[in-house]
């Protein structure tokens, strides 16, 4: 059904904010061309108003960082089938543009840099060598009839078209306006279902869940900080910081260390904060990780520069190791990003045996401190399980391991497991689970 969003003012009484359609039809491109980052921090425009080989042109073209192309395609006074017909006709040709071809466009569009230059300068790394194995639409709308959105659903849905809808609403208070910005479908979910139904030309398929963490172990972040508090982190520039803010809570994150190996894997808790305004749960007290000690002398440097602070993303560990025990094969994959998607197929299924983590890729969606019980000769066991580590907090006492605590319970067995001990409610079933299921 149509994306509506009202809006009021509460710091003076309770004042409805107008909303008006024309105001934000008239603006969005000219905006969007400024910046961006307000639909997805992971492009670049790299033309407007694109002239197609069938005479007609693209509001706006844009590129990832993967060199994936991206359809912009702004309603404004087309009629509601219109728009997505004819964003469906701009795709049939941008699927054959070239490396050489989207020079050519970016050249049009900026004669100030080269596209590597630009490229280079809103990613930190140079393009790939194959662009555009990919590609990707997004009409933009202030409001889109039922029909319009219904056949949007089933192109996704059904065949893995890799098409969604972005709204837009523009309000205005005096002098002060406003815009709201809503998806007709999660950005991930038409990702994920296109790789379902469409496999990608010469790229493996994202499952829709893993990313790739590089993690700099220097002076501005420490790699025993980050398993201690439970976060990764990024930050000394826009470059470093921005594509953190790909993680989405429930990602499941597998943290490298450049020139050195793979040392974690984690479920994001929550998306990327400057450092200064994260806190940390130190001894059931909520404390600002700068005031806790840390390995890493510099974390708080910059940290009232918004481009250049570190910014840090809460992780659920689920399997860490010291960065001495690092894993690395031939083969695994690795990238300058700070976060990207992990595609390749050999690292996931090496971590996967490595890290000790279930081949069933399910999310199960859980808020920590996690309520846990056990039973033991008619006896019920109350205690609370702090994270995806298996930290559990016993009658007012933590433990490190689920087993530890299992055994203060169990004196008359030689052995007990405690991920097999221990039972969570699960949410989604109702049933009181094995604790081991968390970890995937």
């Amino acid at each position: 059904m149509p994306i509506k969003t009202e809006m009021w003012r509460i710091d003076d009484g309770l004042e409805k904010v107008p909303y008006s359609t024309l105001d934000a039809e008239k603006k969005l491109e000219s905006i969007l061309e400024r910046e961006i980052s307000i639909i997805d921090s992971n492009l670049m425009i790299i033309g407007q108003q694109v002239i197609t080989a069938f005479g007609k042109s693209i509001d706006l073209l844009a590129i990832d960082s993967e060199g994936q192309l991206v359809i912009l395609e702004l309603k404004r006074d087309k009629t509601p089938r219109d728009v997505v017909s004819q964003a469906l006709d701009y795709a049939s040709w941008v699927q054959g543009l070239t490396y050489e071809d989207v020079v050519k466009i970016y050249a049009k569009y900026d004669t100030t840099k080269d596209f590597e230059s630009a490229f280079e300068e809103s990613f930190g790394v140079p393009p790939p060598e194959s662009l555009n194995e990919d590609h990707r639409l997004i009409i933009v709308a202030a409001e889109l009839d039922n029909s319009s959105e219904r056949i949007v659903n089933y192109l996704s849905s059904n065949y893995g078209v890799p098409i969604n809808v972005v709204f837009f609403q523009h309000f205005k208070n005096g002098q002060n306006e406003f815009l709201s910005r809503s998806w007709l479908i999660d950005p991930i979910q038409v990702e994920t279902q296109a790789s379902k139904v469409v496999k990608s030309r010469g790229k493996e398929q994202w499952n829709g869940t893993d990313y790739y963490v590089s993690f700099g172990d220097d002076k501005r972040r420490n790699w025993n900080d980050a398993r201690k508090y439970g976060f990764i982190s990024a930050g000394g520039g826009k470059w470093y910081s921005n594509t953190l803010s790909l993680l989405p809570k429930g990602a499941r994150v597998f943290v490298c260390v450049p020139k050195v190996g793979y040392v974690g894997v984690g479920i994001v808790k929550e998306e990327s904060v400057r450092v200064n305004e994260f806190v940390v749960d130190f001894n059931g007290v909520l404390t600002p990780i700068l005031q806790l000690p840390l390995n890493a002398p510099d974390m708080g440097k910059d940290s009232d520069n918004l481009d250049l602070s570190e910014y840090l993303v809460k992780v659920d560990w689920i399997n860490t190791k010291p960065a001495e025990e690092a894993v690395w094969e031939k083969g695994m994959f690795a990238n300058q990003n700070s976060a990207c998607k992990l595609r390749n197929k050999f690292t996931v299924e090496r971590l996967t045996e490595i890290f000790g983590l279930s081949q069933n890729n399910e999310q199960i969606n859980v808020e920590f401190p996690l309520p846990i019980k056990a039973m033991h000769r008619g006896e019920t066991y109350q205690a609370e399980l702090l994270n995806l580590k298996g930290i559990i907090r016993y009658e007012a006492k933590e433990y490190q391991a689920p087993t530890t605590a299992a055994k203060i319970i169990v004196t008359d067995w030689k052995e007990v497991n405690g991920w097999d001990f221990w039972r969570y409610l699960n949410p989604s079933t109702g049933e009181w689970e094995k604790i081991g299921r968390l970890r995937r």
